[in-house]
């Protein structure tokens, strides 16, 4: 797909739904066939805000089968293994991840013992917001209000040691951001056990597109010794190399503790409205007191293993600005630094928002996350310029967004030279026909719609 794969809006829309419908297997909708074939959370969590606009009972039934897995204990896990034929074509598989002899694990499917960024509750209100048919579906909403708040809760009692409001994720792939250059640090701080395996996300994309053989050691070594800990948490917590207070992670969990609250509310559940408040203020505090950096003006990880902090870089380090996390000055600051040549390049050279400074030395421009952009932190960070007010900025990212997808097609991520337009053999790379891709630049066309979205500024002050 390329010569400007789709030359109008309306084109583009019907490639959106053409792809929701293409992904979808019976109770849920996977990412892409063949490299990503089972449930995946949060990228199951962002395709139902594309469901919502062609079928509201799909976009419902994406959160009815995400929680109909839920671990006894609140834990949802980054994979659900529906269909395991399915997974000739993935590894790791549920046998190599082994988290179902966990007490607390689902007995009627297999699951990974490791979570995803925690975007659910956003995701929930942003369906909620389009169902015209909410007041039938009452019981819907307040069970999977009561499933998400549990999530949240496993995450602040087991993921939280020090009670600092800033939950961990114990594995890279939890940060949703795989590859991302934030963990070159903590790889070294260990050795990996060695794996010849056999690979399969590069029987669907070109290797130089997906993380090393190398880093994949580490990945597998934090699986395999989680397992050989039965995935205890407190047993993990204790001997895992990997433990990291994340801002993307935390920025969504503070996001959907809002909306959880927002919706509760809705449902005359104010017990759960009240403690997701009391959360989301905490973890705001929490996240600006130690993970803003006001010269960088990002937010920062923490190592909590080897207590010492990791710079970040890029878009994950700007998801704060959707759950209003940063002060007007901080937030200034975060637009200032996405402005600036760092990432937008010499005169506007890049379209945002690059996953890596694209002056920096470790900056690679197709490998996953060390550079490419990718439409879900992109559709984040919008909606992030929507709550501060950054018209221009909003308006940019937007426009960014559907050029890329305009130009290359409905693609995992993208390239952000510009300079690559030009060249008649460059593409998109990654998955294609990507599931949350479509669903979430099916969102950015319909937001000009105003019958079909209600002010979120309105409904952020309402907290």
């Amino acid at each position: 797909m390329h010569k400007k794969a789709f030359r109008t809006l309306p084109d583009l829309e019907k490639a959106c739904v053409s792809t929701l419908y293409k992904n979808w297997r019976s109770k849920c909708t996977i990412p892409t066939a063949g490299l990503y074939p089972f449930q995946w959370l949060w990228d199951s969590a962002f395709s139902a805000v594309g469901w919502a606009y062609i079928d509201l009972s799909r976009a419902r039934q994406e959160f009815q089968t995400i929680l109909d897995c839920q671990w006894k204990n609140g834990f949802l896990a980054h994979i659900v293994y529906h269909d395991d034929d399915a997974g000739k074509s993935y590894f790791p598989g549920s046998a190599f991840q082994g988290a179902g002899a966990n007490p607390y694990a689902p007995k009627h499917v297999a699951t990974s013992g490791i979570t995803q960024p925690p975007n659910l509750g956003y995701c929930l209100e942003q369906v909620f917001q389009l169902d015209h048919a909410r007041a039938e579906h009452t019981d819907f909403y307040k069970n999977t209000i009561s499933g998400i708040f549990r999530f949240h809760a496993y995450l602040y009692r087991d993921r939280d040691p020090k009670q600092e409001y800033l939950p961990y994720i114990r594995h890279n792939w939890e940060s949703g951001t795989d590859n991302a250059v934030q963990w070159d640090a903590i790889w070294q701080s260990f050795e990996p056990r060695q794996y010849d395996i056999q690979r399969r996300d590069t029987e669907h994309v070109n290797d130089q597109q997906r993380p090393t053989k190398k880093d994949y050691n580490y990945y597998l070594t934090l699986i395999e010794l989680s397992k050989e800990l039965n995935f205890d948490e407190q047993q993990m917590q204790k001997t895992l190399p990997f433990l990291v207070q994340d801002p993307l992670f935390n920025a969504l969990l503070v996001a959907s503790n809002e909306s959880l609250a927002r919706l509760a509310l809705q449902f005359g559940m104010s017990d759960i409205a009240n403690t997701c408040l009391q959360w989301a203020q905490k973890t705001k505090k929490a996240m600006n007191r130690k993970l803003f950096d006001p010269i960088a003006g990002m937010y920062n990880y923490y190592d909590l293993r080897n207590e010492k902090m990791i710079k970040g870089s890029g878009a994950p380090s700007m998801v704060a600005l959707t759950a209003g996390i940063p002060n007007k000055r901080q937030a200034h600051l975060m637009k200032k630094t996405l402005q600036s040549a760092h990432y937008w390049g010499e005169d506007k050279a890049y379209f945002l928002c690059a996953t890596n400074a694209v002056t920096a030395t470790d900056y690679d421009s197709k490998r996953y996350w060390r550079g490419p952009v990718w439409i879900p932190t992109n559709w984040l960070i919008w909606k992030g310029c929507e709550r501060y007010g950054f018209k221009s900025l909003e308006k940019q990212i937007k426009k960014d967004s559907l050029a890329l997808v305009q130009h290359y097609g409905l693609f995992e991520y993208f390239d952000p030279a510009k300079s690559t337009l030009q060249d008649p053999d460059s593409t998109g790379y990654g998955g294609a026909d990507f599931s949350w891709s479509a669903a979430l630049i099916l969102d950015m066309i319909q937001s000009d719609n105003a019958n079909n979205t209600k002010s979120r500024l309105d409904l952020y002050q309402q907290i």
